[in-house]
């Protein structure tokens, strides 16, 4: 049988046509012999034509596919570190200021993996995973000349399916609670890579 939907992720309201967001991602389910896999589908790039940076995920955990937003698990590390950074005030009032917040500073949004199954949010339990179209992008974006990725995840598959030349790439720790053998400080210290110099 196909696979079926079973929740819709509603829209974000960007107040902003420079951010640019998903419009539905469907999480359908696989039934396999050894148990039911989570289909889910990544979201839309966020980027603009000022965007030289971006920052590289694996795959939407279930919290953040619910939520319609990146990074959205309670426990994920990833805005307070980008809040820290760049000295922007904790926690944010919206996702739109998160965003906006990046973008400002030259900063996108994305993740190496278009879909996958997956039963829960752990990156180990991915399968079948279909990569993004890194090419395309990097054509229609110019001006971005270097990838941190977040995660080992991330940056192994990317660096599996891709030989792009002239573009820098950072592995850094993963900012999911998922990684808890590493400090938040030291967390800290590892992503002010991504701060210019």
């Amino acid at each position: 049988l196909p696979p079926r939907p079973i929740k819709s992720v509603s829209d974000f309201p960007a107040k902003e046509s420079k951010i640019r967001l998903v419009k539905k991602h469907i999480v359908p389910i696989r039934s396999y012999p050894k148990g039911i896999f989570f289909m889910p589908v990544c979201f839309s790039a966020v980027a603009d034509e000022q965007t030289t940076r971006m920052i590289i995920g694996s795959m939407p955990g279930v919290a953040s596919l619910n939520a319609g937003q990146y990074y959205a698990h309670p426990r994920n590390a990833f805005w307070k570190i980008i809040a820290e950074l760049f000295e922007a005030p904790y926690p944010f009032d919206s996702y739109e200021d998160k965003l906006s917040l990046l973008l400002k500073n030259h900063i996108g949004l994305w993740d190496v993996f278009a879909s996958c199954d997956r039963d829960g949010s752990l990156d180990s339990d991915i399968k079948n995973a279909v990569v993004n179209d890194f090419e395309s992008f990097l054509k229609l974006h110019p001006n971005v000349k270097t990838f941190y990725f977040n995660g080992n995840t991330a940056y192994k598959n990317f660096i599996k399916s891709f030989k792009i030349s002239n573009l820098s790439l950072y592995p850094l720790p993963s900012t999911s609670p998922a990684n808890a053998g590493l400090t938040f400080e030291n967390k800290i210290k590892a992503w002010e890579v991504i701060k210019p110099a």
